[in-house]
């Protein structure tokens, strides 16, 4: 378990809206991002209790457009509104590599951004333009060299796999790659399309083939084989890393730790209360100008059998599963009892393994992970 609460604000402007993404993001209204800032400060102003933050975390959309003395500004009420003094906090910034040059990477990590996450996505240009990204291969090995130039030395990249077209050596090709850039993180997820996103629609129109779930699973293994090799630990579903460069915010979240999310769409999670905050874009800015008081869009209270389902499924997210103490300790039930069936079920089936002491997916339930998560769900 981390000490303090994780900080969340969420960014929700891009210069272009890519062909996959179904995330909350607005492009071409660049032009609202002060009153936008302002808005997230009062926010910021009327939520925070001084918590001591375990993490920060600037995501979208896309982040890097946030100006330098912009950014200052959110930093510097952050720094005011909670406790960050005396530790090493992880603040991350996501950034698109067609959005930053070394001048930019230099003058936030003066600012105390520590962790960056480039959304590479792929080393492969015909791939990036199927997928409506603005940078090209080339200018994510530069935004590499930029942050290293710059002082960074927590660096993640994102990447996509199981995209239509794209071959197991096509894949790894860019893990090669990728690995070759040296970065410190990698986070991989297989392409997901909401039906509404036009990535979607070519592929219902015969434009492009189906995304192949037995390629996207072969692609998987291979990079659990190979960045395993290179010496990265595999620590959750879609995330590796070097020694002790795990990303701190996300493990807030498959730990079921509290979280404050902050700005458009944010989701927090505090005091076993989910909330989120309203997906209208003019609608969050004119009530932080007004300076209205903070009203959350949905408010939930999580029932005691949901929170243990959760803690169970989130930390089955991670390599290492989850530890029947702990699970005894945090909600004095003991799991073996609770779900003996299901888990007797789910061994048997190589789904799941344990030592005794505690439970984690095989690596065949890495891949059908869902088939195991919805079996530790209240009926």
């Amino acid at each position: 378990m981390t000490d303090g609460i994780a900080l969340y604000l969420h960014f929700p402007f891009c210069k272009h809206k890519c062909c996959y993404c179904s995330f909350v993001s607005y492009a071409g209204r660049e032009s609202e991002i002060p009153g936008y800032i302002d808005a997230m400060i009062e926010e910021l102003n009327q939520r925070a209790k001084g918590e001591c933050l375990s993490s920060v975390f600037f995501g979208g959309g896309t982040p890097s457009l946030i100006l330098p003395d912009q950014l200052n500004r959110i930093m510097n009420a952050i720094r005011t509104l909670f406790d960050i003094a005396g530790k090493k906090t992880e603040v991350s910034l996501e950034a698109n590599p067609g959005t930053i040059d070394e001048p930019y990477l230099a003058a936030i990590r003066q600012i105390g951004i520590n962790r960056l996450s480039l959304g590479v996505q792929s080393l492969d240009d015909k791939t990036l333009v199927l997928l409506g990204r603005i940078h090209t291969a080339d200018k994510a090995r530069q935004a590499v060299r930029f942050a290293r130039n710059s002082g960074f030395d927590n660096l993640s990249l994102d990447l996509i796999y199981g995209i239509p077209g794209q071959s197991l050596t096509d894949w790894q090709d860019t893990l090669k790659e990728s690995v070759r850039l040296e970065p410190e993180h990698l986070s991989l997820y297989p392409l997901s399309l909401e039906d509404d996103v036009p990535l979607s629609g070519a592929i219902q129109n015969g434009e492009l083939p189906a995304i192949d779930p037995d390629c996207t699973a072969e692609q998987y293994e291979a990079a659990e084989d190979y960045l395993a090799a290179e010496g990265y630990r595999h620590y959750e579903i879609s995330n590796w890393a070097r020694e002790d460069a795990e990303c701190r915010h996300n493990t807030t979240y498959w730990q079921c730790e509290p979280y404050l999310g902050i700005g458009v769409a944010a989701h927090s999670y505090i005091d076993s209360h989910r909330q989120a905050n309203t997906h209208d874009l003019d609608e969050y800015i004119r009530i932080y100008q007004l300076r209205e008081l903070y009203q959350p869009e949905m408010v939930e209270e999580i029932a005691p059998e949901t929170q243990l389902a959760e803690a169970i499924i989130m930390g089955l997210r991670l390599v290492k599963g989850i530890e029947f103490e702990s699970m005894i300790d945090r909600f004095g039930i003991d799991v073996t009892d609770r779900y003996e069936r299901e888990m007797d079920e789910l061994i048997h089936w190589g789904l799941l393994e344990s030592d005794g002491r505690s439970l984690r997916l095989t690596r065949r339930g890495r891949l059908l992970g869902n088939e195991v998560f919805w079996r530790f769900l209240p009926q």
